[in-house]
């Protein structure tokens, strides 16, 4: 994490945390669950806070972004055109070739079982192409 992605004296994992807090309504509720999920998933997670305040959970590269707006919490799966999801959760950004997103609306409950084999897809897919490459570095 570069010092210039957070403020000098607070991690990543606390600026989302206050970020949660800060929301103070279902939106706020709706990231904190899917944060859960996505650590339950993954317990070696890394959360990271770029692009002028928002998470990003990583694992050998980006799983996922989380995003609130007014109607919607918009959690992009950065690699999720590549990701099987027999479920139908992405929702949004499927016109993409790379990304797609699951926007999630108030209310609304996502299939949490459903939700954390996307994050290890997503975490499979990235460790395959990070082995990929450091082969074709060894060449």
């Amino acid at each position: 994490m570069k010092k210039s992605d957070t403020s000098q004296d607070e991690s990543a994992s606390e600026l989302i945390s206050k970020r949660i807090a800060d929301l103070g309504d279902w939106r706020g509720e709706t990231l904190g669950r899917m944060r859960k999920l996505i650590r339950d998933a993954d317990p070696d997670v890394v959360e990271e806070w770029k692009w002028m305040g928002t998470p990003i959970w990583s694992h050998d590269g980006i799983i996922c972004t989380g995003e609130s707006y007014k109607k919607v919490v918009k959690l992009t799966f950065a690699k999720g055109a590549s990701l099987k999801d027999p479920k139908g959760l992405f929702n949004s950004s499927l016109e993409g070739n790379v990304r797609r997103a699951i926007d999630i609306h108030e209310g609304e409950e996502l299939d949490a079982s459903a939700f954390k084999a996307l994050v290890r897809e997503a975490i499979a897919l990235n460790k395959a192409g990070k082995s990929k490459s450091s082969k074709k570095a060894k060449s």
